[in-house]
C-alpha cells in the first residue's frame, strides 16, 4: 500500500476517536516516559491497536501514542520509539512522525539516551543536538518520492531549529540547569560501541552516539517539521580511558534521575 494512503487510514483511525488538533509532537526516548504524568490525557493508543504502527519492543518503551494537554498546550506524545535495529525498515520507523505530520503538529520535539562523546559532558546532563552525522546504512527516504509529502532532495542546513533550541538555552540558564550543545553520531546498534569506535566518532566531531532519532529528523525535514533534540547523557564514552561496562539498566537509571530537567525545559518551551 502506498505510505500515503497509510498515512491517511492511521489519522482516520485516531480521528473517529479524537478530534485534538496537536500543534506540537514530542517523542520520548529511553527512560523518559515520566512527561507522560503531566500530561491531562484526552486519549491514549496502543501502538498495537493503531493501523499500519509497528510494535515498540525496547525495554523502557511503553509503546503509546497519546493525545492530550500539557501546559495548556494541545501535544501529540509517542511514549517509545521504533529502532532500525529491531527488524523495521526506516520506513516503518519513521510512519509515525508522518502521522503527527498530518494530524497537525507544527513543530516536535525528539528526546533520547546518549553516549558523551564530548569529554566536558557527564552523565546525566542534557545537551541540545545542533546537528548531526548519520552512520545507519540506510535512509527513510530512499525509494520514491510522493511530492504531496514532500520533496525528493530536502536540505538538511538548517535542520535543527536555532528558535526553539535559543528559548531551551535562555529558560535553562535562568533556571541553573547546564544545557549543552553538541554533534549526535547516529549508528545501527545494538551493540554498543567498541573503544576505537568512540575515539573514531570523537575524532570525527561528535559530541553524543546513539542508536536512533536521526531517521525521525530526516522525516520530520522532509515534511518541513521544525525540528529540537534533547539528549539526555547516560554514560561516559570518551576519553577512552574513563569508559566503563554499560547496561541498559544503567542507562534507564540515569536519564530517569535527569527527566525532571527535560519535563521542565520540555513544558516551558510550550508555554512561550
Amino acid at each position: 500500500m502506498a505510505l500515503f494512503k497509510k498515512i491517511k487510514e492511521t489519522v482516520k483511525y485516531i480521528r473517529k476517536q479524537t478530534d485534538l488538533q496537536p500543534t506540537t509532537g514530542i517523542v520520548l526516548g529511553t527512560g523518559l516516559g515520566k512527561l507522560i504524568e503531566e500530561i491531562e490525557i484526552i486519549k491514549r493508543f496502543s501502538y498495537k491497536e493503531l493501523p499500519h504502527f509497528p510494535i515498540s519492543t525496547v525495554e523502557g518503551h511503553k509503546g503509546e501514542l497519546i493525545l492530550g494537554m500539557l501546559n495548556d498546550h494541545p501535544v501529540a506524545v509517542m511514549a517509545g520509539r521504533f529502532h532500525y535495529y529491531e527488524g523495521y525498515s526506516m520506513k516503518e520507523v519513521t510512519f509515525p512522525i508522518r502521522v503527527l505530520k498530518y494530524l497537525g503538529i507544527q513543530q516536535i520535539i525528539l528526546s533520547n539516551a546518549a553516549g558523551g562523546l564530548n569529554p566536558s559532558f557527564a552523565a546525566g546532563d542534557l545537551v541540545l543536538v545542533r546537528d548531526h552525522i548519520n552512520l545507519q546504512p540506510a535512509n527513510p527516504l530512499t525509494g520514491p518520492n510522493d511530492e504531496r509529502i514532500g520533496p525528493r532532495f530536502p536540505d538538511l542546513m538548517y535542520t535543527y531549529d536555532r528558535d526553539l533550541r535559543l528559548k531551551a538555552q535562555v529558560f535553562a540558564k535562568a533556571n541553573n540547569i547546564l544545557l549543552h550543545e553538541g554533534v549526535y553520531v547516529c549508528l545501527q546498534g545494538p551493540n554498543l560501541e567498541t573503544p576505537a569506535e568512540y575515539r573514531y566518532m570523537h575524532i570525527i566531531g561528535g559530541d553524543l552516539v546513539g542508536m536512533s532519532t536521526v531517521p525521525e529528523v530526516l522525516v520530520a525535514r522532509h515534511m518541513d517539521i521544525p525540528v529540537m533534540v534533547i539528549s539526555v547523557v547516560t554514560n561516559k564514552c570518551y576519553p577512552i580511558e574513563e569508559l566503563t561496562e554499560t547496561t541498559l539498566e544503567s542507562v534507564i537509571a540515569v536519564a530517569a534521575s535527569a527527566e525532571p530537567k527535560m519535563t521542565a525545559l520540555v513544558k516551558h518551551l510550550l508555554s512561550v
